[in-house]
């Protein structure tokens, strides 16, 4: 999700932002509706819709301790904003708006129908509804889609979004994005055509089963290029979904209004029925916890889940437990062993920290069984592929194994430890209490191991530069990480693929560059389907844990609360958090 920065976002999907900041307004009076005794603790997990409305009206209140990093579609990289552009851009597909895992399958959004596939499944060819437009009135064609997937490759301009379309559709072109097209249309691009308006064709070098995953991904939306002001348009992006922008502050606020150019007929995804829907920033989560729990703000987007002190208030009182949900937001927390690092370069030395461990303690650190299961491999759960009884290492024990651990100092020819540094984010306190948990586990086998806090909004630069990390002898790194989309190519590739190693704003942390793991992705992608791929990933996810590249903390989960007056609210697998398209409230 860098693509795949997506850790950019929620870890390093909110990975390299400083919290921005500005104290919230009050609310309105027509929302304090807390009294209500809910449906339930971890009713919006369980597969079905809560309080199924379709009423229209009133204002629905969105909060985060960190801004949009972009609000242009080929921008953004946050998993939250992912969810609010759902409702207002649109893509040639879209994951369905439905609770379980029919919300992880994807629907014709756009497009008239799912791609249709020739050429050996190299060709998608889609065909556009017909009175689908722009919040302007402008009908929306196939050359508006081609026009929004050229601008990502303008990352001169564009940069910080995800970049498969470039590494898919640039063919040894070296198109330069739209800015820079030579062609007087600005429509350059030589693998994708557009014979109609109502009709793109993709040409792939050769088959990709996720591809259709791209097609439902923000940076495949719909641009026009008479409103395109480069790297501005973020300000205002053109919608095509129920809601546009119609004010945009930094760091403060963002409303969005209804676009009454927007046809319900069209959009099976989007039910648009709030007037109005208000994102807020604010510097202070506890606040923001408290004013969640008083009904002032209904639902806090960016998924991470509330502070400790409303966690206790939560769990301990019947009625906001109602309220609550802990679902899997889709993350894996872990600490990485770059290779290039010694002794890290040694599997045994990266075994005896493995085994060091205190499995239970990390997660405490992390605030307890409600911030996520025990982690026993890189592949989470709702991934196809994933197997969540895979543990190589017997991690969900739960329990340090000082013996092995002692026995693979030996074998690595350190038997009485060794000294490296922890690198970790200052601005994440569950990841240093996680750094601190390990660092005591391995000093009781005889690592020495220091602690680096850094700032987390240089991420990039720090633990994402190869050259940084062997200099600063980071032997271990703290890191989160969710897929940008749901296979496990769009999970596991940034990780360990190692054509993805950048020398900034690299997620490979181990450097992993080995030919059988990056030879299983190349036959993942050539799968006639994702469940054909599936396989593929399950043997990746081994080979990577038998090379003791990880140590995994837990796979993720985070206490959220939700406002009693929201109406269909449901878990959709596919954001990891409550969906907005759908999402109304009682005024």
């Amino acid at each position: 999700m860098n693509r795949s920065r997506k850790a950019v976002a929620l870890t390093a999907l909110a990975a390299a932002v400083a919290l921005t900041a500005t104290a919230c307004g009050g609310g309105d009076s027509d929302n304090k509706s807390s009294s209500s005794q809910g449906a339930g603790y971890d009713a919006a997990t369980k597969g079905k819709v809560i309080n199924a409305s379709d009423k229209k009206g009133g204002t629905l209140k969105l909060m985060s301790p960190q801004d949009v990093d972009f609000l242009d579609p080929a921008r953004a990289y946050y998993g939250f904003v992912w969810n609010m552009q759902r409702m207002y851009i649109r893509q040639l597909l879209a994951y369905d708006s439905k609770p379980g895992e029919a919300g992880t399958k994807l629907v014709p959004d756009l497009a008239e129908s799912l791609p249709t596939l020739s050429n050996g499944g190299k060709t998608y060819t889609f065909k556009l509804k017909a009175g689908v437009k722009f919040e302007d009135g402008t009908p929306i064609t196939s050359k508006d889609i081609k026009y929004g997937v050229e601008r990502v490759f303008a990352q001169d301009v564009l940069s910080g979004g995800p970049t498969y379309l470039i590494d898919i559709l640039d063919q040894g072109q070296k198109y330069p994005g739209p800015y820079k097209d030579k062609d007087p249309n600005k429509l350059g691009l030589k693998s994708v055509q557009t014979p109609d308006d109502q009709t793109i064709v993709f040409n792939l070098a050769k088959p990709n089963s996720d591809f259709s995953y791209l097609m439902a991904m923000a940076d495949s939306s719909p641009v026009p290029a008479a409103k395109d002001d480069g790297a501005k348009y973020t300000n205002h992006p053109v919608a095509t979904g129920p809601y546009k922008v119609q004010s945009f502050k930094p760091g403060k606020e963002t409303i969005f209004v209804r676009n009454t150019n927007w046809d319900p007929k069209t959009d099976p995804i989007r039910k648009g029925l709030p007037d109005k829907v208000t994102f807020t920033v604010t510097s202070n989560p506890d606040d923001m916890d408290a004013r969640l729990l008083s009904g002032d703000v209904d639902y806090a987007v960016d998924g991470t889940g509330v502070q400790q002190a409303a966690k206790i208030k939560i769990l301990q009182n019947a009625k906001y437990k109602a309220n609550a949900d802990d679902p899997f937001s889709g993350y894996i927390r872990y600490f990485a062993f770059p290779q290039t690092v010694a002794p890290f370069d040694n599997i045994e030395c990266r075994k005896a920290v493995i085994y060091a461990a205190d499995p239970k303690s990390l997660q405490t650190a992390r605030g307890g069984p409600t911030s996520g299961d025990l982690g026993a491999n890189m592949l989470p759960p709702g991934i196809p592929g994933s197997d969540k009884s895979y543990d190589p290492f017997g991690l969900t024990q739960g329990k340090p194994q000082v013996d092995k651990a002692k026995e693979a100092l030996k074998a690595c020819g350190k038997p009485n430890g060794f000294k490296t540094t922890i690198a970790v984010r200052n601005n994440r306190k569950p990841e240093v209490a996680t750094a601190e948990s390990l660092q005591a586990s391995l000093k009781a086998v005889g690592i020495e191991a220091s602690i680096d806090q850094y700032d987390g909004k240089n991420s990039a630069s720090v633990i994402g530069a190869p050259d940084n990390v062997k200099k600063k002898g980071y032997g271990i790194i703290v890191m989160g990480w969710g897929a940008d989309y749901n296979s496990g190519a769009g999970f596991l590739q940034p990780l360990v693929d190692g054509s993805f190693i950048l020398k900034n704003g690299n997620n490979n942390y181990t450097m992993l560059n080995d030919k059988t793991v990056n030879g299983l992705f190349d036959q993942a992608a050539s799968a006639t389907s994702p469940e054909a791929a599936a396989p593929f990933y399950t043997q990746i996810n081994k080979a990577i844990m038998e090379k003791a590249l990880y140590l995994p903390i837990n796979f993720d989960k985070a206490l959220v609360y939700r406002n009693p007056r929201l109406t269909n609210v449901f878990y959709n697998e596919s954001m990891g958090r409550l969906d907005l398209a759908v999402m109304g409230v009682v005024k």
